[in-house]
């Protein structure tokens, strides 16, 4: 026996001291190094030196958990002796007699399972704590670590939780309170069993005054004083951003390969993207929608040269429901996603001027279907209308009309391969209205690359990361740089995956949503808050019966922002069907004052020309309503509007020569000029 125990002693010193560390909280940062918040897996801690703590703490723990504390080697063998005794007796191990570095020691390296080689294990590391540290460092890494239920680890977190103050700062009546619970945390909680704790209380104020801890006044004091306890019993501290801050923890999950406990409680250093200002402004903006209202908010914001979030908002209230409606949601987004379609358009050989009837139309399908789609509250040019027009207007009929043009299966495939959709998107012709579901990252990042001259950005939060002790794990920069430097021709046309003229050339139509002089048989779809912007954004709003969206972008910023209801209704009050656009301005207006005043650069190719917005030809005397469009250079439009000049109207001749008729119905040229007439 004493051999072995000498063994024993010799390789717990030969090993040297164990580590006292614990797992760490993990940290984020805003994109200028600001703390945005803290994760603790399930476990809240706040480590305070000893000194910090109250002595009536101190000393009511250690005379109730461990009163030999300061006179043995880390065992207590009279209780030790006892117990187990006990468990022979009762073939268990539900005896326990655990001093307070036993306990200790099992906190920091053992499970709390009763079985015989977790007891021998324990003694192991019990003999080491004790043969290489002081018993005041035993004591504060005890009560740093101690759990005392509710997800609170260690007397800073419970005296907060319990109390709402600091540990330093405990009367004798909460130090005793506080000392009863580790015992059985869920058993002597004041807030599960308000009895059972009193009566644990009251048993050790009398031990401490028995032992002449406390004297009599002190014990009357204490016996007789009413306890006030916490009513916000929120573990988890208020955080910035926290819908934001769960796509990152996803982020870094996929990063660093680990599972999401390891992440909350790793120690890591996060350094995000996300910008205060601008998640501050998201969260102002948002608040104009009235409060008691169920209706929901999605709001992102992203910088389009890198794809990093710079605000989120995934929901009105992240107490309430932490479901994300940024990633997680998939939503209808109306005519929002027209800019797509006239992406496709544009390689498709059609331009702003190409001009189609804006009329009642049955759409006859290849698949012997009808398809009978309408304007928004049923209003029509009843005449040829510009592309140009038609994306100010969000002129239905010309988007479908578009689409069976290049084809809802290219269409589709251009949205994917192109604008790095990842939802699944039906080629039918409604898909020009926004039909399929897709989510509000998807949506921004397209527009992103429209707003960046068309190139190839991926949204992201994460920019580094590093351990607690600062090596770094990753890094976006370094990371990208590499995946670049294997190929000693690579450009930056690399990146480049819309042409970029037409993705200027859309941008410039897109602008139009703002400008009056494109209003028609109705006014442009922005004019509701084209008087509160001060900067020249380029958007597209989007409504369905169920989704209000507003996507739009400067060459600095893009942000997108959806509104409805999670149980799909209706949204029939005129105040709700504003919001989106109402947030959206407000939000771009407050973020713009901090940002540089950029505009989108013209690529060289690019030319502008007056139009005639009823003709789609060059704009001449006489012609009232005209626009200034751009065009990829010789594709404008040579000939004179001379339509107000005498009575003819003449229709361009452009769109006939570039459709192949193999690709169309029979009847197709007479619906897309004319179209027939509703039933």
């Amino acid at each position: 026996m004493g051999s072995c125990i000498a063994v024993l002693l010799i390789a717990s010193f030969l090993l040297g001291p164990p580590s006292l560390e614990r797992p760490q909280n993990t940290i984020y940062y805003s994109n200028t190094e600001e703390v945005i918040g803290e994760e603790y897996g399930s476990e809240k801690r706040y480590w305070v030196p000893l000194a910090e703590i109250d002595d009536r703490l101190e000393q009511a723990t250690v005379l109730t958990e461990d009163q030999h504390f300061y006179d043995h080697f880390g065992f207590d063998f009279k209780r030790l002796v006892g117990a187990i005794w006990k468990d022979i007796k009762t073939l268990s191990l539900k005896e326990g007699a655990s001093t307070i570095t036993q306990q200790y020691a099992r906190n920091l390296f053992l499970t709390h399972d009763k079985t015989w080689k977790r007891k021998l294990y324990e003694a192991f590391y019990t003999i080491r704590l004790e043969m290489f540290y002081d018993k005041d460092e035993l004591l504060e890494g005890y009560l740093n670590t101690i759990y005392y239920g509710h997800g609170a680890y260690g007397i800073e977190a419970a005296s907060k939780y319990f109390f709402d103050k600091s540990a330093a700062d405990l009367s004798w009546a909460e130090a005793a309170m506080l000392a009863g619970i580790p015992k059985g945390p869920s058993h002597y909680s004041p807030f599960h069993n308000l009895d059972n704790a009193k009566n644990r209380q009251e048993l050790i104020l009398s031990n401490l005054h028995e032992e002449n801890v406390i004297n009599d006044s002190e014990y009357e004091t204490a016996m007789n004083e009413e306890l006030s306890f916490s009513e916000d019993r929120d573990i988890a501290s208020k955080s910035v951003a926290p819908y934001f801050q769960d796509v990152v923890v996803k982020e870094l999950q996929e990063l660093l390969d680990v599972n999401i406990e390891d992440i909350r409680s790793g120690g890591y250093q996060v350094y995000t993207t996300l910008d205060l200002k601008q998640q501050q402004a998201m969260e102002q903006a948002s608040e104009a929608i009235d409060s008691d209202s169920e209706i929901q908010v999605g709001a992102m914001a992203m910088d389009p040269d890198t794809g990093g979030v710079t605000a989120l908002l995934g929901g009105r209230d992240y107490e309430d429901s932490s479901f994300n409606r940024v990633t997680q949601a998939k939503r209808m987004p109306g005519s929002a996603f027209k800019p797509f379609l006239y992406y496709t358009a544009l390689e498709n050989g059609m331009t702003p001027a190409t001009t189609l009837m804006s009329k009642p139309t049955t759409f006859e399908l290849a698949d012997g279907k009808s398809y009978q789609p309408s304007n928004y509250n049923d209003y029509y040019a009843n005449q040829p209308i510009t592309m140009a027009q038609a994306i100010a207007l969000s002129d239905n009929i010309f988007a479908v009309k578009t689409n069976l043009y290049v084809t809802p299966e290219r269409f589709a495939r251009t949205v994917k391969n192109k604008f790095k959709f990842n939802s699944e998107l039906e080629p039918v012709a409604s898909l020009a209205l926004g039909t399929e579901v897709v989510t509000m990252r998807e949506m921004v990042t397209g527009y992103s690359m429209i707003a960046n001259g068309g190139l190839d950005v991926e949204s992201h939060t994460i920019t580094k990361v590093t351990d607690a002790y600062g090596e770094v794990l990753y890094d976006r920069e370094e990371e990208q740089s590499e995946n670049k430097g294997w190929n000693p021709f690579s450009k930056q046309d690399d990146k480049q995956v819309l042409r970029k003229e037409y993705a200027y050339i859309l941008a410039d139509m897109m602008k139009g949503m703002f400008e009056q002089e494109l209003n028609g048989y109705m006014s442009v779809t922005g004019a509701s808050i084209a008087d509160k912007l001060t900067h020249e954004y380029a958007g597209k709003s989007g409504t369905t019966n169920v989704d209000n969206w507003m996507m739009g972008f400067t060459p600095a910023l893009t942000a997108g922002v959806w509104v409805g209801y999670d149980d799909n209704r209706e949204i029939v009050r005129t105040s709700e069907q504003q919001y989106a656009k109402e947030v959206w301005a407000s939000f771009m207006e407050s973020a713009h004052k901090n940002l540089p005043e950029e505009h989108i650069v013209k690529p060289d190719n690019v030319v502008e020309a007056s139009i005639d917005l009823n003709t789609g030809f060059l704009a001449a005397d006489g012609c009232g309503q005209t626009h200034t469009m751009s065009f990829v250079r010789g594709t404008e439009p040579t000939r004179y509007c001379t339509a107000h000049l005498d009575d003819e109207h003449e229709h361009p001749e452009e769109l006939d020569e570039m459709i192949p008729e193999d690709r169309l119905l029979e009847n197709w040229w007479e619906w897309m000029w004319t179209g027939e007439d509703e039933q």
